[in-house]
């Protein structure tokens, strides 16, 4: 059965969502799927067709990736939460489950702590949202480089110029982000501690221990945070391949949370 697209709008924005149906008993949760930065909905869509049979699924396109227009100013997670707040405040009531990857782990955590009502418990694949531990040995060889890169910037006006700075600078994401930059800007910067705090859903959290774009350390941290959550660290699995190689793991922790709620 293929995906259907319902468009939605929430504040202030448009995006795409798409909707996945199947054998799954009318009571139990519903998925909803949130994609990481850079990506949309359809690198998820392999593990919503695997839940089809336990699940139906909504996956959406974040402003500003896959088929959604930007959003209409430089957001921040908090912005992205409150429209998914939004959004799922319109659908029909049910109980769901938030199934963020990385970015959208960040979007996730957000959301819990700050419309906990929307959603009745998070399962975050490779979460991000706390600022990585770095020896002192890394940020010795780090500083400088930013350094110079900000002072760079700073004299640099935009055109080729300052492409060629990004192209030796910047992270690839980075480079790549055009007007998506402060967004990104803004979620590599963000420390949310004090969110995970606030969170009283159940949550687990599914990571890769060869992890290197969001280090392991990132989870048990935010496991320490939040109350009661669960953490599954997946041997020979990094950022993306958990995905993929990784799926039977991950969907079978799902089922395991599913089975938990009904």
């Amino acid at each position: 059965m293929p995906f259907e697209r319902q468009d939605a709008n929430a504040a202030g924005t448009q995006f795409a969502a798409y909707r996945l149906t199947g054998g799954a008993l009318a009571e139990a949760p519903e998925l909803i799927w949130a994609h990481g930065w850079a990506h949309s909905h359809a690198s998820l869509a392999p593990l919503a067709q695997a839940m089809r049979p336990l699940a139906d699924s909504r996956l959406v396109d974040f402003p500003g990736f896959g088929a959604s227009p930007l959003p209409p100013g430089a957001w921040g997670t908090e912005d992205y939460a409150d429209a998914m707040a939004e959004w799922l405040a319109g659908l029909p009531a049910r109980r769901r489950i938030w199934v963020g990857h990385s970015f959208g782990c960040r979007v996730g955590l957000q959301l819990a702590a700050r419309h906990p009502a929307t959603v009745d418990a998070l399962f975050l694949i490779a979460a991000a949202g706390l600022q990585p531990h770095r020896s002192l040995w890394t940020r010795a060889r780090r500083t400088p480089r930013r350094l110079v890169f900000k002072m760079a910037r700073a004299i640099t006006p935009e055109g080729p110029a300052r492409d060629r700075l990004r192209e030796r600078y910047g992270s690839s994401d980075y480079r790549t982000a055009g007007a998506m930059r402060p967004v990104l800007v803004k979620a590599v910067t963000e420390d949310l501690s004090d969110v995970a705090r606030r969170i009283r859903l159940p949550v687990v959290l599914v990571h890769g221990a060869a992890d290197t774009e969001s280090p392991p350390e990132i989870a048990e941290r935010l496991h320490a945070l939040i109350p009661g959550s669960q953490l599954h660290l997946l041997r020979g699995f990094d950022h993306l391949t958990i995905l993929g190689d990784g799926r039977h793991q991950v969907t079978h922790l799902l089922g395991e949370l599913l089975g938990s709620l009904r």
